[in-house]
């Protein structure tokens, strides 16, 4: 059974009453309760999944396009950049041993094309973007012994699976969003925005080597 209440039509998420009840709790051990909402914020991807996280955070800080929704009497926050992978989702609470507590359950993955088949490459954008990635990107990367392969070009998106050297580093956000988002949309102004749908958590794979002459 699930509780929801907005000022919506289509409230963003559900919370189930045991969820909503342990966050309560929570609430009411935070430094002025009264002051404070659950968030929910999307942030980031790892292999085929999104990445979420959810926290206590005074209400008041919410910015005008932020979603505020009450849950029988819990304010819960949804950031703006958050709103298209959280709506309909649901709030619910584990009591799993190794993997329990708070989680965000129906969220759909990142791309389509991670989850069946490989994506079409062979449209305009994906192999501008192949090319990018192969004569730029990834011999500058191999430095570091890191590869980053195309996985699917959808809309404004280029899907991008990071592996070797860059696969499970704690610079790998820094390397994508500082480095290889900006020259990719640099040189393919249809990309708009890179995600990474790298597992970073485990295995890893060869790094790129530049083409004998």
């Amino acid at each position: 059974m699930t509780s929801s209440q907005s000022s919506d039509t289509e409230p963003f998420l559900a919370i189930t009453d045991e969820a909503r009840e342990k966050v309560m709790g929570f609430l009411g051990q935070a430094d002025e309760p009264e002051r404070q909402a659950m968030w929910v914020e999307i942030t980031g991807t790892q292999g085929n999944r999104y990445v979420y996280d959810m926290y206590l955070r005074p209400l008041e800080e919410a910015g005008p396009y932020d979603a505020i929704e009450h849950h029988e009497g819990l304010p819960v926050v949804v950031p703006e950049s958050s709103f298209d992978v959280v709506r309909g989702a649901t709030i619910s609470w584990s009591s799993d041993l190794t993997d329990g507590g708070l989680r965000l359950d129906g969220l759909p993955t990142p791309s389509p094309a991670l989850g069946g088949a490989p994506a079409d490459l062979s449209g305009d954008v994906a192999q501008r973007v192949l090319q990018v990635l192969e004569r730029q990107i990834n011999p500058s990367i191999a430095a570091h012994g890191g590869r980053a392969d195309l996985v699917a070009v959808e809309e404004s998106a280029a899907y991008l699976r990071l592996s070797g050297g860059c696969q499970g580093c704690g610079m790998a956000s820094v390397t994508l969003n500082q480095g290889i988002e900006v020259a990719l949309r640099d040189a393919v102004p249809e990309i708009e925005r890179v995600v990474d749908v790298t597992d970073h958590a485990s295995g890893d794979n060869p790094y790129f080597e530049q083409a004998k002459k």
